[in-house]
């Protein structure tokens, strides 16, 4: 495709690029590893799973609250660029502290992967809001997709790096795993940090409506913002649907992505074989994410993220027949094929279907359905697994949130 403004929107998506490192390396795969086996070493695994599931869904629910606030004061403030690399610099501050946590200190642990996962998030938010400044409505697709494309690679690389210091430390002068694992929550940090500037120097804020209310003005407009999108929403019965089918789907994705090497764990496998499924995903999921763009430009997006979602759907009741560790492969193989088409069109499709002039609040509210729907998630496996005792059965819910999520998105008419 031929892009308008290529240097921005090259800018913008290396953001993708600098943050997926942090979802990649210590989301997915050494935090719950670590957690595990160094800060609750001795724990048993239904109750470090317990603890992880807990500390996901109180971290959603405190950025569902906060959402639509910062939604309104980067709109009516234009801050949504300057909200975008604040909450990445307290993301990669908390990151950066996990390095230096002593062995059995599982709740300085978790309060340090709450706020940076928190701070990760909020980032996100006013990342997704100037989707829509930086791309012409035919390319957002492509711009989308393009972005989670470089999150796959980006992520990827980071990610083999500190696989090969984890399995090969002395190669790059350290003691040990422990120390290597340490040394890549600083490596996150830094590349975090480092690829972000690209979205800092050549992204501009957008010109958005300008208050020069206070905070708390703002916060207590926030609210009211917020009733009266939603009560927009209630008129708007498309993009009703459309929330409401993000509600569910994106509900099982997420808890898919942060408890699936917490449930690889929990029925036997070895940490490097988890590391290798994750390293599978990445590199699969980098031209498959850039695929569905350009399926998108000549399909749409709701065919390609229903076809994921099925996709999905299989995979979560074949995980609960795992017994190989080529078995993980294979579902990894899966899940990257698919994973990146429901993210990125997800966020154009959204993008497509409101008003640009108020992305901040609108992709607010985004956030406060992704938030909200990523607190019953791991709940829904914690339950599972408290009720069961099985740690396979905890996944085996999260089918039913793929079918109700992808129900609701064939009543979705499509923006042309």
């Amino acid at each position: 495709m031929q892009l308008k403004n290529k240097k921005k929107v090259l800018s913008w998506a290396f953001y993708d690029w600098a943050n997926s490192a942090y979802s990649t390396t210590v989301m997915a795969g050494f935090f719950p590893i670590f957690f595990k086996n160094f800060w609750s070493q001795g724990t048993d695994a239904v109750v470090t799973t317990a603890r992880l599931g807990t500390a996901i869904s109180v971290s959603s629910l405190l950025m569902a609250l906060l959402s639509p606030t910062l939604g309104v004061v980067a709109d009516l403030k234009g801050y949504k660029k300057r909200l975008c690399l604040l909450f990445m610099f307290v993301g990669v501050l908390a990151c950066a502290s996990m390095a230096f946590i002593p062995k059995g200190d599982w709740w300085n642990a978790i309060l340090a992967y709450g706020i940076s996962m928190m701070a990760f998030n909020a980032s996100c938010v006013f990342y997704d809001a100037l989707l829509p400044f930086v791309a012409e409505k035919s390319e957002l697709d492509y711009t989308s997709s393009l972005g989670y494309s470089l999150g796959y690679l980006g992520g990827g690389v980071l990610f083999l790096i500190n696989v090969l210091m984890y399995l090969y430390p002395s190669m790059f002068g350290l003691a040990d795993g422990v120390q290597a694992v340490q040394v890549s929550f600083l490596s996150v940090a830094l590349w975090w940090f480092l690829f972000s500037i690209p979205l800092a120097k050549y992204v501009p804020e957008p010109e958005t409506l300008i208050s020069q209310e206070g905070l708390w003005a703002l916060t207590v407009q926030s609210a009211k913002t917020l009733r009266a999108t939603f009560l927009k929403l209630t008129e708007d019965r498309n993009l009703l649907m459309f929330v409401l089918a993000y509600w569910f789907y994106i509900d099982g994705v997420y808890t898919v992505m942060t408890m699936a090497v917490d449930f690889g764990i929990s029925i036997g496998f070895q940490a490097k074989e988890l590391i290798a499924a994750l390293l599978i995903t990445q590199f699969i999921g980098f031209p498959c994410a850039y695929y569905f763009g350009t399926i998108a430009e000549k399909w749409g997006s709701r065919g390609p993220i229903l076809l994921c979602l099925v996709v999905y759907s299989f995979t979560v009741v074949l995980a609960t027949q795992m017994s190989q560790v080529w078995h993980f492969y294979a579902l990894a193989m899966i899940i990257g094929m698919a994973q990146g088409g429901v993210q990125s069109l997800s966020r154009s499709l959204f993008a497509r279907m409101t008003p640009k002039e108020y992305s901040g609040e609108y992709f607010a509210l985004f956030n406060v359905v992704g938030r909200f729907a990523s607190i019953f998630g791991p709940l829904v496996v914690t339950l599972g697994v408290l009720l069961t005792g099985n740690s396979r059965m905890g996944m085996a819910g999260l089918v039913i949130l793929f079918i109700v999520g992808g129900g609701f998105l064939t009543l979705v008419k499509e923006p042309a």
